[in-house]
């Protein structure tokens, strides 16, 4: 009998994606999968790229959570907290949501709404000591999509003094599965084919957590949702603040890391080839006109971006090899 986990939220996409990679964990035994309006479904049903597994959805309350020696809460914005506080202090909680990301409570208000409802470790294990702390905690907050995209390309730059945090601009491409299941029109197929169209512009939820995350002081983040179910591209930007080359930064932060890889001179990071993937793709350029630093950064929203990133936290968290049951290679075509 390995680690017994649990998911919570497992019929959304992240949670989807999280059933498949803990189905093929060769540590963690999948012993209870959740979901509200869906519960009482075979998990076929709901993803029937998961045919042979056998498994049905269950109501999502504590006690059939409780259970497990650890739960993944792949659960909407704002529904975390209450059921983590119900679980037992003896299980490990990795949160998928956004409600305990962030340390200043007025920002969570602001860009959420409700109380906030406390921190916990920050779970982005290539931020400097970040791998350390993640592997003694028990409540580990995964980093949002956009988030984990952007801190990648931005968090050795500014930690080494060459990017300036408080001129930063990001322009991100996101595909559908970043806005949920949910049926909405504007995500319906003849709406979203052809068409890039950006949102929340000026006021993304994850302004402040890549702020946070980085040492940015001063961030522009225009989101743009494109016409592909998964994966990130984002283009961050920003003044240098003393000389030198950025892609050296990168590779030299980088160089151990073995979900995180700076491109070879010349290639640049598209989505496609980061899909089904736990990795991140990164190349950096000055531009010739402006003189500003060019990081691209490409990872797959549901994959590096969530669930994936996820299991890398709970591997650290069950002192497990972070790598185990992740691959760092994506699927083409």
């Amino acid at each position: 009998m390995g680690i017994r986990v649990a998911v919570a939220g497992a019929s959304g996409y992240a949670g989807g994606e999280l059933l498949r990679l803990l189905a093929g964990h060769p540590e963690f035994d999948l012993v209870a999968a959740t979901a509200h309006s869906q519960a009482g479904l075979h998990v076929t049903a709901v993803h029937p790229q998961l045919a042979g597994l056998d498994l049905t959805l269950t109501t999502t309350d504590a006690a059939g959570l409780s259970e497990a020696d650890l739960v993944f809460l792949a659960l909407p914005h704002g529904q975390s907290a209450a059921l983590a506080a119900q679980l037992p202090e003896s299980v490990k909680v990795v949160d998928l949501g956004a409600d305990f990301r962030l340390r200043d409570a007025a920002l969570w208000e602001r860009y959420y709404g409700g109380a906030h409802a406390g921190t916990w470790t920050y779970g982005l294990p290539e931020l400097p000591g970040r791998r350390e702390l993640i592997a003694a905690s028990d409540r580990v907050a995964n980093t949002g999509c956009y988030a984990a995209t952007v801190t990648l390309a931005l968090a050795p730059l500014i930690a080494a003094g060459l990017a300036d945090p408080a001129d930063v601009v990001v322009v991100a491409s996101s595909g559908t599965s970043g806005a949920g299941r949910s049926a909405k029109v504007n995500l319906l197929a003849s709406e979203v084919m052809g068409d890039l169209t950006p949102y929340k512009v000026g006021a993304h939820q994850h302004v402040p957590e890549i702020k946070q995350a980085t040492g940015a002081t001063s961030l522009s983040m225009t989101p743009v949702l494109a016409p592909m179910p998964r994966g990130i591209l984002a283009t961050v930007t920003a003044r240098f603040a003393r000389e030198g080359d950025p892609r050296e930064v990168l590779a030299a932060a980088y160089a151990d890391e073995p979900f995180v890889h700076v491109l070879p001179e010349g290639t640049w990071p598209h989505t496609a080839a980061t899909a089904g993937s736990n990795s991140c793709h990164l190349q950096a350029t000055v531009d010739v006109d402006s003189g500003r630093i060019v990081v691209v950064s490409a990872l797959d929203n549901l994959g590096k971006g969530a669930a994936g990133q996820a299991v890398q936290c709970a591997n650290l968290m069950s002192g497990l090899p972070e790598t185990m049951g992740l691959s760092p290679f994506g699927v083409a075509p």
